[in-house]
């Protein structure tokens, strides 16, 4: 199976795709056009298979602790479920938790997935892959395994609770690598670990990693708990023109690094910016690829099936739920939109409203990330407070009307990033 473009805990945008079209495309002089698609197969799941964790970390949205917890899924009826997620053309299958090592039969059910020809994915904190452990990773054929790092050294240690936590976790990454199981570094931002990002990266070059993602905070568990203390718009804005200019370099360089992030959509029409910086033949080109990608994807082509079998949106709708797959079939629940969130989610566009309504890029971010509008506002339409644009960049005057242009192209010079 090809690249599964999700990860983790939502909608994923590639930078590295785009990257190298654009490498390409300066190559040879041609950017490719759009290709048609076909109606997308079942959404990638994202499946907790048990919420107990070893760690305690401040930013879970499962608010997770290392006791057991009643009713989770028994093998049969993880089973049973992966058998309609296969009829359902369900291609990738992201195992996470909690800590999904700890789970007695993690790597039953992670054989049988791949017997079943899913693209599997494990998520984990890597506090508890020593050189054995990641021996039967490798031998269970997992497609990829994201680790979390939080930052350096006691940044790391004190978001996951846990003195040590980095060097374990680093050491689970150099013994996977060390097997040839691919492995990627999750990184979640926020005000007190924005620092950490560019020795994160460094890192992750030094290392060999195959992967990057950069993960907006999300208002979910505890990670609406800290919201006050998510990193503000320039903060994020400096660390995805460092993601971009890291990517474009690997991309030019033919290099295989990729670059990805998650949580907020509004990194596609960030994306369209930089181009308009730096190499601005290909706006056009790109904007029709990035419309295509259309954004942000919850309850679409990305689900979530919880420790109990409750069915959401992503991960971060756990206060959501649209049905139970010990009661109904999963197909039968994704299809289901008779709840009116569904409904919306389905809906293209998105009933969004506010700036988000307005915005002329609507068309590329599909509206951001609607849970956080929902913990903020109550409203799951109302604008995202997530998107670090503003309003002149987004085509909206200060009342919300939308402008007839937008003014992100004269923000900043264009500067060739060979001549920068």
């Amino acid at each position: 199976m090809g690249r599964i473009p999700f990860h983790g805990c939502h909608t994923v945008f590639r930078i590295s795709h785009f990257m190298h079209e654009l490498a390409r495309a300066e190559a040879t002089g041609v950017y490719p056009a759009p290709a048609r698609r076909g109606g997308p197969p079942g959404p990638v799941v994202i499946w907790n298979l048990i919420r107990r964790c070893n760690l305690t970390c401040k930013h879970c949205y499962a608010f997770s602790a290392d006791h057991d917890y009643p009713g989770e899924l028994s093998r049969a009826q993880v089973f049973g479920v992966m058998d309609d997620l296969k009829a359902f053309k369900v291609p990738a299958l992201i195992l996470s938790g909690g800590e999904p090592l700890l789970r007695p039969d993690i790597f039953e059910v992670a054989e049988r997935a791949k017997a079943m020809r899913f693209y599997v994915g494990l998520s984990t904190n890597g506090t508890l892959i020593d050189q054995p452990l990641a021996a039967r990773i490798a031998a269970t054929g997992f497609d990829y395994v994201g680790i979390s790092l939080d930052g350096i050294g006691a940044t790391h240690d004190k978001f996951r609770r846990l003195q040590g936590a980095f060097d374990r976790s680093l050491n689970a990454v150099r013994h996977l690598q060390k097997l040839g199981v691919k492995v990627g570094l999750r990184f979640t931002m926020t005000e007190l670990n924005a620092h950490d990002l560019p020795p994160l990266l460094a890192l992750m070059r030094d290392e060999g990693v195959d992967k990057f993602y950069f993960s907006h905070l999300n208002y979910a568990g505890r990670g609406n708990i800290h919201r006050g203390q998510d990193a503000r718009h320039l903060a994020t804005r400096q660390a995805l023109d460092l993601l971009y200019d890291t990517a474009w370099r690997d991309a030019q360089a033919g290099g295989a690094h990729e670059y990805v992030t998650g949580n907020n959509d509004a990194d596609g029409v960030y994306q369209l910016m930089w181009v308009q910086r730096h190499l601005p033949r290909w706006t056009e080109a790109v904007r029709q690829r990035l419309v295509q990608w259309g954004g942000n994807s919850s309850g679409v082509n990305v689900a979530n099936i919880d420790n109990v079998g409750d069915v959401h949106p992503d991960t971060m709708w756990w206060h959501h739920t649209l049905g139970n797959v010990k009661a109904r079939l999963f197909s039968d629940i994704w299809q289901d939109t008779s709840d009116p969130l569904m409904a919306g989610l389905k809906s293209r566009p998105r009933p969004v409203t506010g700036r988000c309504g307005a915005c002329a890029h609507r068309a590329i971010c599909g509206g951001n990330t609607r849970v956080r509008a929902q913990q903020v506002t109550g409203d799951p339409w109302a604008e995202d407070p997530g998107c670090y644009l503003d309003d002149a960049e987004i085509g909206v005057s200060s009342g919300g009307e939308r402008l007839a242009t937008t003014a992100f192209s004269s923000r900043r010079k264009v500067v060739p990033l060979a001549q920068a």
